[in-house]
């Protein structure tokens, strides 16, 4: 013994039970850790403590109770486990200490079954209570909630742990809100008005409740902005993505989720943020309006897009317009970038009304319009009066007649009219003036067989407009023009979409020609169709415009004069235009991610008529999107309104495609983790087409590729498969794996019994419990990411071990007397094995003259399913149990049935007696009571001396006969025997009739 030390070391002391005064003390290194107590008293108890020391003092004592001379010995099991105050994740377990074995328990060991399926659930250690020997409850702690469990105890002393307690009853923990949020939360852009929402589901253990109330609340809102929060409810435990639909365009929005289950929600994920996908704008600009500057130009001035309709870039504005009510097409005017809002159009008709609209586009394509406003240009001189035609035509007079202008330029005030020998000086012309109104004039007092010269011309506030002139003769001789010569188009003069065609004339007929006609044919199978009714008299060629590219034509022309028309030329060689530029993209049907470095396009070329020539390759343009610098970007729009894509994308990259047949491609070499930005183009010999409006794809998430390798079941229980898998190959699995699924199925019956088990962890194995005994499944196995699922492996087979049958489907009996019966059973609904037998067991409900016989039958082989049972006491209930044989046995189905006629059955025949005549026995009888129904037919009972059991021997006897003969060789040689007789009706047989007298 020595002072107390300031070093660490141990203090030991000893004595007597509860006698202090007897304590010995002593000090040992920090090192030692055991130590022989010696000088003892025997047969005495004593109490050892052991406690740390250091030097800022003593840590808690361990104690030990022990009697010297008395060798410790193994303790015994704790016995009677009470549980109470069960919560979410504890429970208060009471019980009885087993024998200590002579010495104190020092620890208190709980065991537990947990999420119990069977019996043989394994067996963990849920909790330690050490240094309290007088314990009779302890708090278990740290359980999962709504967790089924099952607890035992042991008890340790100096020399080892007790065997196990009795289990104890099967407990389930309480409900909680979930612990964690969804994992792995991510936010992809899905549309211009969608974002597509990926998280990794609870695990099982986590739910903390009951799994059908198990789901995902989903948070969003635009990001910077305090209200309009939205939220949505999924009631799936396992799903794992969202589209969050009806979003504004190119707006930024933050969204988290939550788990939630029937009492609770869970913690918030961490917010995620996305951006939808730019779209076109949803308004034209506003203030539009129109100011005609000239007779040939308009002055248009626009606004703003308003900032909620932009949905995008505003890259720049087209203006759009057409003469109004007019079937021509629209014009376009297009002004590049965000900074010019008017623009000057030039080149329109004079005094025309157009109808004017602006519309913004963005890098997705054109938006809507503004409403139509109406501008009309100024008014000019007009142009010539159209369609002059002399239609009388005398040696001395003219009657011509004419239209308005085909271009007024404004209001037409007068038209004059100037004509003379086409010989003559203009000094010599006669002008007369007409009213607006008048469209015919007749010239008198002419020279006969002379040419003349008549110009016409209109008026509005604007002066005098051009001429035009047409020649007459005066002669009445006139006839139809002749045709022209065939039209020719010189090669050099043949273009894409125009040709120019020329022609000679024929003889005019006296009456000069006034216009041609020209009409065109598309090869191989088109119709005439007029390309002009209008081309001027003055010349003999003409440009044919708006045909198709790359395509073969034939032309024909006819001349008109004031008699009528020439037939028709011979028709033109066939020409065939030249190529040109595609005049439409292919359509994009879709991009999908194929590697973490690769996307799939697939896409549909445009039709051969649009392709304008030979399809010789496609032509696709790639490039990032850096949605990333919008934060300062979209700041900077404000005060900038001039910042273009440019600032936050790359440069397209392109790559020709030369296979024209091509209508897929794997663009591959893509950096992970970026959007990019895909359009595809044509091109042929002349040049390239439009490209597609763009689309975008995330690239760096593809799911695997591959399905998981080496696929292996074993069987484990007659209710359980394990199955173990690896991984799918390295280059296959485009990400990390998140976790597999795993499809499982009875044999030929997939559509009606496919479950699936989703494993939310890259394990390499699950255990398929809850199965049916002895039945082939087909399992197959996919891995998933976060981009989604990969294929499944090829089904693999295997069959889980033999279990106890169901239950036999029912019991039925038949052919009930007053002491036999005949029972049958139908076979278990899950043999769950291979039936080897069944076990009858039958026994009267109360006892039978103080006797309770219980009788055991076994039927080896899975037939018959039926067997006669002939020692029954009149007028008993027999309790009837049978169960079916596999390995083992499975559960009873049971039934009573009371002997004896049942009520409205017939009464007994009268006593019958036999006449014997040779080998043949006559049974006779007197007929009975029917009962409450007819008799349908006798049965004849014998009661063979050896047995002393009454069976049926005949049972087919017509109800109308009262005798029946028997053949001797029926019955057994040297046994006497008993016959009797009984009546069926349809309640039943009724009661025997006394037996005959005894025949051997």
């Amino acid at each position: 013994m020595f002072a107390t030390p300031h070093a660490p070391c141990y203090r030991i002391s000893w004595e007597e039970f509860n006698r202090t005064n007897t304590r010995v003390t002593h000090y040992l290194p920090n090192l030692t850790q055991e130590y022989k107590v010696t000088g003892l008293t025997a047969l005495t108890t004593y109490t050892i403590q052991v406690a740390a020391m250091t030097s800022k003092g003593q840590g808690q004592l361990s104690a030990s109770t022990i009697s010297s001379g008395v060798p410790p010995e193994l303790p015994g099991p704790p016995t009677n486990l009470a549980i109470s105050n069960i919560g979410p994740r504890s429970v208060n377990l009471q019980f009885k200490p087993g024998y200590d074995g002579k010495t104190s328990i020092s620890c208190w060991l709980v065991e537990a079954q947990i999420g119990i399926i069977g019996e043989n659930e394994e067996w963990l250690m849920v909790q330690e209570l050490a240094n309290e020997p007088d314990a009779r409850s302890l708090e278990v702690l740290d359980l999962n909630p709504y967790t089924f469990y099952r607890f035992r105890m042991r008890q340790v002393n100096i020399v080892g742990t007790s065997p196990p307690s009795q289990p104890s009853r099967k407990i389930q923990t309480l409900q909680a809100p979930p612990d964690i949020s969804p994992a792995n939360v991510t936010l992809r852009t899905a549309s211009e008005t969608s974002l597509w929402l990926r998280w990794v589901p609870l695990p099982e253990w986590e739910y903390n409740g009951n799994p059908d109330f198990v789901g995902y609340r989903i948070q969003y809102f635009k990001a910077g902005s305090k209200g309009g929060v939205l939220s949505h409810i999924i009631m799936d435990r396992l799903e794992r993505e969202f589209t969050i639909e009806d979003l504004e365009e190119w707006t930024e929005y933050e969204v988290r989720v939550q788990a939630v289950n029937g009492i609770g929600s869970g913690p918030w994920s961490q917010a995620v943020h996305g951006r939808t996908r730019e779209s076109v704008p949803s308004s034209g600009p506003t203030n539009v309006s129109a100011f005609a500057t000239t007779s040939s130009s308009i002055l248009v001035r626009w606004g703003e897009v308003q900032e909620a309709d932009r949905n995008g870039l505003i890259l720049g504005y087209k203006v759009v317009y057409k003469e109004k009510d007019s079937d021509t097409a629209p014009h376009f005017w297009t002004v590049e970038g965000n900074n010019s809002h008017s623009v000057q159009l030039t080149g329109l008709g004079k005094y025309v009304l157009y109808e004017i609209q602006v519309l913004a586009f963005t890098r997705i394509g054109d938006g809507r319009s503004s409403p139509p406003i109406l501008e009309r240009t100024l008014d000019d001189v007009p142009g010539p009066p159209v369609g002059i035609l002399f239609p009388e035509v005398r040696t001395t007079s003219v009657r011509l007649i004419w239209q308005p202008p085909a271009q007024p330029n404004g209001i037409i005030l007068a038209y004059q009219i100037t004509y003379r020998k086409n010989s003559s000086n203009s000094n010599a012309a006669t002008v007369d003036v007409l009213s607006p109104s008048v469209r015919q004039y007749t010239a008198t007092g002419l020279k006969q067989e002379m040419v003349y010269i008549f110009r016409l011309t209109a008026q509005t506030r604007k002066g005098w407009g051009q001429a035009a002139e047409a020649l007459v003769v005066t002669t009445e001789k006139r006839a139809r023009p002749q045709p022209t010569s065939r039209p020719v188009v010189p090669q050099e003069e043949v273009q894409a979409r125009r040709v120019l065609l020329s022609w000679e004339p024929g003889s005019d007929g006296l009456s000069p020609v006034r216009y041609y006609t020209v009409q065109y044919r598309e090869l191989p199978e088109s119709n005439w169709t007029v390309h002009s009714a209008s081309v001027t008299h003055e010349t003999n060629s003409y440009i044919v415009d708006r045909l198709k590219p790359f395509t073969s034509y034939q032309f024909r022309v006819k001349a008109t004069n004031d008699i009528g028309d020439s037939e028709y030329s011979e028709e033109s060689e066939a020409i065939t235009t030249l190529q040109d530029t595609p005049d439409k993209a292919p359509t994009i049907l879709s991009l999908t991610p194929h590697t973490t470095t690769s996307v799939l396009v697939r896409w549909q070329p445009p039709s051969e008529d649009r392709i304008n020539g030979v399809l010789l390759g496609f032509r696709v343009r790639y490039r990032e999107l850096h949605y990333d610098r919008l934060h300062s970007f979209s700041v900077r729009t404000v005060n900038s309104p001039s910042a273009t894509w440019a600032d936050f994308t790359s440069p397209y990259s392109i790559r020709n495609l030369t296979e024209s047949s091509l209508t897929q491609y794997e663009l591959d070499n893509l950096n992970k983790h970026k959007r990019y930005e895909i359009r595809l183009s044509v091109y042929n010999a002349v040049g390239e087409g439009p490209s597609c409006a763009p689309q975008e794809v995330f690239v760096g998430e593809a799911v695997p590729t591959a399905p998981p390798q080496n696929v292996v079941v074993q069987s484990s229980t007659a209710t359980q498969l394990d199955v173990t898998w690896d991984p799918p190959p390295l280059d296959a699995q485009n990400g990390d794996i998140q976790g597999y699924k795993i499809y499982f199925w009875e044999f030929q019956l997939q559509n009606e019994t496919e479950r699936l088990r989703t494993l939310f962890l890259p394990e390499l194995g699950v255990k398929l419990k809850n199965l049916t005994g002895y039945t082939t499944y087909m399992i197959s196995v996919a891995a998933f990411n976060a981009a989604g699922d990969g294929p499944r492996s090829l089904p693999t087979r295997g069959r889980t071990q033999q279990a106890a049958p169901s239950a036999p489907s029912y019991i039925h009996f038949s052919e009930l007397t007053t002491t036999s019966v005949n029972v049958s059973w139908g076979e278990p609904k899950q043999a769950n094995g291979i039936i080897e037998g069944y076990r009858l067991v039958y026994e009267p409900c109360t006892p039978v003259d103080g006797v309770s016989k219980i009788v055991t039958v076994d039927v080896k082989g899975s037939s018959p399913l039926w067997m006669k049972i002939k020692d029954l006491a009149d007028g008993v209930t027999y309790n009837f149990r049978i169960r079916a044989k596999t390995l083992t046995y499975g559960p009873e189905v049971e039934a009573n049935i009371t002997t004896g006629p049942g009520e409205g059955a017939p009464g007994p025949p009268g006593e019958p007696f036999i006449s014997r005549y040779g080998s043949a026995l006559t049974l006779h009888w007197t007929s009975g009571d029917q009962g409450r129904a007819p008799i349908t037919r006798y049965v004849i009972e014998a009661r063979p001396s050896d047995e002393g059991l009454w069976d049926i021997l005949i049972k087919e006897i017509p109800k109308e006969v009262t005798s029946y003969t028997l053949n001797l060789e029926m019955l057994r040689e040297g046994v006497t025997y008993d016959f009797r007789v009984i009546a069926v009706n349809d309640y039943g047989y009724g009661s025997p009739s006394a037996p005959s007298p005894t025949i051997s």
